[in-house]
C-alpha cells in the first residue's frame, strides 16, 4: 500500500472537498454553518477549509487503520469517517500522512490543522467544534442517501458529487 499512499490521500482529500458543497445544496444549511462559524469567532474561509481537511484526515486515519488501498477507500462507510472526526485525537488524525502532498492547498491546510492542534487552548476548542461540523455534514448527507444500507459509503458520496456536477 505504500506506493498507493499518495493516491489514498488524494481520495480522502476529494471526500473532504465534496462534503460541504453537497450539504450546501440546501442554501440555508450553508448560511447556518457560517453563522455558527462567526459565533465561534472562526474565519469562514479558514473554518470551511479546516472542516474539509478534518474530513480528509479522518477518512485517511480510518483507511490506514483498516489497511485499505485507495481503490478500497470507496467501500468505507461514511459513518466511520464521521466517528473518527469526533472520536480520534488530533495526533491520531495526523499519524501516517504522506511525506508530501500533490496539492499545495492540502499541505497548507494540514499545517494549519497541526498549528491549531499543538497550540491548545481556544484553538483546540475550535478544532473540536469544526469536527462536530464534519459529523453534522455526514449525518445530513447520509440521511439524503436513498440506499438501503444504514450507512452510505464514500462511494455513495462520490456518486452524489458526480450527480451534482462537482469537480473531481
Amino acid at each position: 500500500m505504500a506506493s498507493d499512499h499518495p493516491l489514498l490521500w488524494s481520495r480522502c482529500a476529494h471526500l473532504g472537498r465534496v462534503l460541504l458543497p453537497l450539504l450546501d445544496q440546501e442554501l440555508w444549511r450553508r448560511d447556518r454553518r457560517r453563522e455558527r462559524l462567526q459565533g465561534w469567532d472562526i474565519d469562514r474561509v479558514v473554518g470551511e477549509r479546516l472542516i474539509e481537511v478534518i474530513a480528509a484526515l479522518a477518512g485517511h486515519a480510518v483507511a490506514l487503520d483498516a489497511s485499505l488501498s485507495a481503490a478500497e477507500f470507496e467501500t468505507l462507510p461514511l459513518s466511520a469517517v464521521s466517528d473518527a472526526a469526533t472520536g480520534k485525537r488530533d495526533f491520531e488524525l495526523l499519524a501516517g500522512l504522506p511525506d508530501s502532498f500533490a496539492d499545495d492547498r492540502d499541505e497548507i491546510a494540514v499545517k494549519i490543522f497541526r498549528l491549531y492542534a499543538y497550540k491548545g487552548g481556544r484553538t483546540s476548542l475550535q478544532l473540536i467544534r469544526l469536527s462536530t461540523e464534519v459529523r453534522h455534514t455526514s449525518t445530513v448527507l447520509a440521511a439524503r442517501e436513498p440506499s438501503p444500507s444504514p450507512s452510505p459509503t464514500c462511494s455513495d458520496i462520490f456518486r452524489q458529487a458526480d450527480t451534482a456536477g462537482l469537480p473531481r
